[in-house]
């Protein structure tokens, strides 16, 4: 399975996801399906900073699209504009920055990154951003198993998610699926051009006005 393929697997999860949270909250398994979006979009997050040819081009396109998704995000599940919750983008870019710092130190400086990511992950709380330390805590465990065999990266970050998901509730435990999806990516980006990669980026702020607009008439 190709990056394009596990791209797709997690944007129609997600919107699935939202779709329940938004126009369907009575129906729990669509936000069972949805537990499915979050850990490939983090895992293919690891594999893109790893892949990536312009670290700042990655990073600013995550945070412009925080920015515009802000405002169909409160829309979307709230109604109005505010404060209360930050959007997925958000959380992956301060996880991009974490990765970036942790990569840039030395060995030795070992207790600087577990700084970093106690910081990143009080960041992401303090900023009310989605899943907060919890997709900080899925992105980095992405990040720190890059190295080994994916049967053996997959069996080693399953336990860190159950176990950070238990702040989230039982929903959030069929999380721990999606690696059964990730276990057959082969390492290929698949059709790739700069239309497709803008149009993923583009389909999360879109998806969530037309919810919006939906909810509205």
């Amino acid at each position: 399975m190709s990056s394009l393929l596990l791209k797709i697997t997690a944007l129609v999860t997600m919107i699935i996801d939202h779709y329940g949270a938004i126009l369907q909250s009575n129906v729990i398994y669509y936000r069972i399906i949805g537990r499915l979006a979050f850990p490939i979009y983090c895992f293919l997050l690891a594999e893109g900073y790893t892949h990536t040819s312009n670290f700042k081009k990655y990073a600013s396109r995550l945070l412009i699209f925080a920015f515009i998704s802000e405002i169909p995000f409160d829309l979307a599940f709230y109604g109005k504009l505010g404060f209360v919750h930050q959007n997925i983008f958000f959380t992956l870019f301060i996880g991009l920055a974490a990765i970036y710092l942790i990569d840039n130190k030395k060995e030795k400086y070992k207790l600087y990154n577990t700084l970093i990511i106690i910081a990143s992950s009080v960041l992401a709380v303090l900023l009310r951003t989605d899943y907060q330390f919890i997709g900080i805590i899925y992105i980095l465990s992405f990040y720190f198993t890059r190295n080994l065999s994916m049967k053996k990266r997959l069996l080693a970050t399953a336990p860190v998610m159950i176990a950070v998901n238990l702040s989230a509730g039982w929903i959030q435990q069929f999380s721990v699926l999606a690696l059964i999806i990730i276990y057959f990516y082969n390492n290929e980006p698949g059709v790739k051009n700069k239309f497709l990669q803008m149009s993923f980026y583009i389909a999360y702020p879109l998806h969530l006005l037309i919810f919006y607009l939906i909810k509205a008439i």
